[in-house]
């Protein structure tokens, strides 16, 4: 996946790859999101406090983020991780630890180092929205409630290993 963007061009999107764990097991096992998205965008939800003095005058301050994005459509292929780990969530109507994951975003616009790249590993909560779909295939759109502290690393493609500094 060598990609070399040069300086000054613009980055295009598909160099922010993103991997959702789909093993309910302490090995990860990683899988690709982006067939069949057209948009995978994270939604960083700031949270912004202001205040006015009795000056008029108006201070904020921004004190967290509550990240989330949206996959849809994700039309669910046979054999894939991320299907059975879904489809697991359906048929049992899972909560609490048993809907947590990790998610990498790995930025492969710059040159591999030993064929990993930097990336940022965070926990996150599945939540399936609906299931069904029309007639473009078996639709499982769901949401990725970011939790906890980012690990900042090192993640390989091909390995599929992420590796923190």
């Amino acid at each position: 996946m060598a990609t070399n963007v040069v300086s000054g061009n613009k980055i295009p999107r598909k160099h922010l790859a993103t991997y959702i764990n789909i093993s309910e097991i302490a090995s990860p096992s990683y899988e690709l999101i982006g067939i069949d998205l057209e948009e995978l965008t994270v939604n960083m939800n700031p949270t912004v406090e202001k205040k006015k003095n009795i000056l008029g005058e108006t201070s904020a301050n921004l004190t967290s983020y509550e990240k989330q994005t949206t996959v849809a459509p994700y039309i669910a292929v046979m054999g894939s991780g991320l299907h059975s780990r879904l489809q697991g969530i359906i048929d049992n109507e899972k909560i609490l630890d048993d809907v947590k994951t990790d998610i990498v975003e790995v930025q492969t616009w710059g040159e591999a180092t030993s064929g990993a790249y930097p990336a940022y590993k965070q926990e996150a909560i599945i939540a399936v929205t609906s299931y069904g779909g029309d007639t473009n295939g078996y639709q499982i759109p769901f949401e990725l409630h970011y939790i906890g502290s980012k690990i900042k690393g090192m993640f390989n493609p091909e390995t599929k290993e992420f590796t923190p500094d």
